[in-house]
């Protein structure tokens, strides 16, 4: 014979997308020095993958310095990192192992399905002529993401 005991209701969770993070004190001040699309577009991002804010403006001794280092091939104050409010961001995912390249390819997908959704045209440093092909770039700039403006 069937039991006939009811069974409390089964709970309902919403369905969650990735971890939701949230930004540490240092990563905040540096995304608000940037542009306030890519304020938006970021604090979406956060929600579903943990990444740092490694650099928003830039100075001139700042944009120097990464010149110098290969990190940047644009001389002050030609950069989008050089306006205020910096038109330009570079973010890595966290933890951050600078060789994993594969871990950036995922951070900037994600970013950049994001910004579709949310109607902002981006750039990003690993697709720098925006093709969808990230193997045929002769410098590649992982941490990058800007502002494409018409």
């Amino acid at each position: 014979m069937v039991s006939s005991t009811s069974q409390p209701p089964r709970k309902t969770q919403a369905l969650t997308i990735g971890g939701g993070y949230s930004f540490g004190e240092v990563s905040q001040s540096k995304l608000a020095t940037c542009h306030e699309d890519l304020q938006r577009l970021l604090n979406e991002a956060i929600k579903v993958v943990d990444f740092s804010v490694i650099c928003g403006h830039r100075g001139e001794a700042e944009q120097t310095a990464a010149v110098r280092a290969g990190a940047s091939k644009v001389q002050y104050p030609n950069s989008k990192h050089n306006s205020l409010p910096s038109l330009a961001v570079d973010i890595a995912p966290y933890p951050i192992d600078w060789n994993n390249a594969e871990r950036f390819a995922h951070l900037q997908g994600v970013v950049r399905g994001i910004a579709h959704v949310m109607g902002i045209k981006i750039r990003l440093g690993g697709d720098w002529d925006m093709d969808g092909d990230i193997t045929d770039q002769k410098f590649t700039d992982w941490p990058h993401i800007e502002l494409v403006q018409d």
